[in-house]
Formats: C-alpha cells, sequence, structure tokens
C-alpha cells in the first residue's frame, strides 16, 4: 500500500504540469489546491501526527519529539535554499534547478509518507492528499517555467520529479523491517517538522496573498473536514 500511495503522489506533479499547460484559470486552480492543502495537513498535525509522534516515542521521552521536528523543518529549510528566485534568472533555468530541488524534496517526501503509512494507511493516504495537493503548485511551475524549452527535456524532468516521491517510497520500503519503534517516532517526529514547514512558510503566507480571503477560508474548511470526517470513521 505504501509504494501505491508514493506512487500515486507523484501524479499530482504531472497533474499540476497539464495545468500549466491547458487550463485557462492557473491562479484559481492553484489558490484551491493550496487551501485545501492547508486545512488538510492543519488537521493532520493536530488529530494524528503529533498523537502517533507521542505513542511511538519511548515513555517519557516526549522531549525528543521538537528535537526531530526541528530536524525535519531544517531538512526542507537546506533543500528550499537551491531553489532559485525567479528574478535574474532565465525561465528554463529556474525550471531545471528547481526540478532539481524538489527531486531531493520528494525523495524525502516519499519515505516520510511511506514511514506514516507503515504505521497507518489512512494517516499515509490522508498525508499523501495533502503533500500532493501541494505538489500541484510545484508541478504548476515547472511546466510554466519549462514551457518554452525542448520538449524532450521538459517530459524528462517532469518524469524525475513524478517518479522521486515514488524512489523515496522504494528505499524505506527496504529499511522498513531494519526500523525499531524508536527510530519510527523520530521518523514521524521529522515528518510533522516537514509539514509543519510546508504548511507556515509555503502555504499559509501563499493565503495570506491570495485576494479571495473566502476562497482560502472555504478551501481550508473541506481539507479540515477530510481529515475530521476521516478520523472519525477511522
Amino acid at each position: 500500500m505504501g509504494l501505491l500511495i508514493t506512487f500515486v503522489l507523484g501524479l499530482f506533479i504531472v497533474a499540476g504540469a497539464l495545468v500549466a499547460q491547458h487550463a485557462k484559470d492557473h491562479a484559481r486552480i492553484e489558490h484551491i489546491s493550496v487551501a485545501v492543502a492547508a486545512g488538510a495537513m492543519a488537521a493532520l498535525v493536530v488529530l494524528d501526527l503529533i498523537p502517533e509522534a507521542l505513542e511511538e516515542l519511548p515513555d517519557g521521552k516526549w522531549f525528543l519529539l521538537p528535537v526531530f521536528l526541528n530536524i525535519g523543518i531544517l531538512l526542507l529549510k537546506l533543500l528550499d535554499a537551491f531553489v532559485p528566485e525567479h528574478e535574474g534568472h532565465g525561465a528554463a533555468h529556474i525550471g531545471i534547478v528547481s526540478t532539481i530541488a524538489i527531486v531531493l524534496h520528494n525523495i524525502i517526501e516519499g519515505m516520510a509518507v511511506y514511514s506514516m503509512t507503515g504505521e497507518s494507511a489512512r494517516v499515509g493516504a490522508l498525508m499523501a492528499l495533502g503533500v500532493g495537493l501541494h505538489n500541484i503548485p510545484m508541478g504548476m511551475m515547472i511546466g510554466s517555467t519549462l514551457q518554452e524549452d525542448r520538449h524532450n527535456r521538459m517530459v524528462i524532468l517532469l518524469t524525475l520529479a513524478a517518479v522521486s516521491t515514488f524512489v523515496g517510497g522504494v528505499l524505506m520500503h527496504f529499511l522498513w523491517t531494519h526500523i525499531g519503534g524508536m527510530l519510527i517516532g523520530a521518523l514521524i517526529s521529522m515528518t510533522l517538522g516537514m509539514i509543519l514547514y510546508i504548511e507556515c512558510f509555503e502555504l499559509v503566507p501563499h493565503l495570506l496573498r491570495a485576494p479571495d480571503r473566502r476562497r482560502s477560508v472555504i478551501g481550508a474548511l473541506a481539507g479540515i473536514a477530510v481529515v475530521a470526517v476521516s478520523t472519525l470513521l477511522g
């Protein structure tokens, strides 16, 4: 199940690129996907990831949660440092360098999603949904910046970005049997840090800049509702 989920997760990148190539209202689609992802990830943190991390960490070792959480935040921060700003760079250059960073980023995300699926298929699927919606704008960015580039190169870069989450899942698949409870707790805590980083430094700032606050609220509430209902039914 974990490998299937990480494979499907990569398809959100492709979906984003197709939106950039063919959709008329890019801004609306991007806004909705970010809003739903923000709500879903916030609910996932509160309802699932924090309790799961505390359960897996050894008794009395709750203080390890913020330690590994900050490691997860730092990891994504370092990867994001390699994504260039648009000013001063050509569109194709931005697309290529950003794709390389996204591939590394998605390998880590694939490992995180697989590790959550190993604990709970429901939580892993919900996390993949939130991360996948967040990846749609990434795919849109790749598709739009490489639009004028050679077609073959764009296909290769998109394929690398799309399969990178699955590669992370495969890596974790082979490592999973060698991982004990303490390490599982550490991985979940790091995953929590990654989700918080995406939420606080990417999704929320994007929504605060968006002119349509009503759509932001409705999308976020929809994301929260999906996770809350799934938690109640699970």
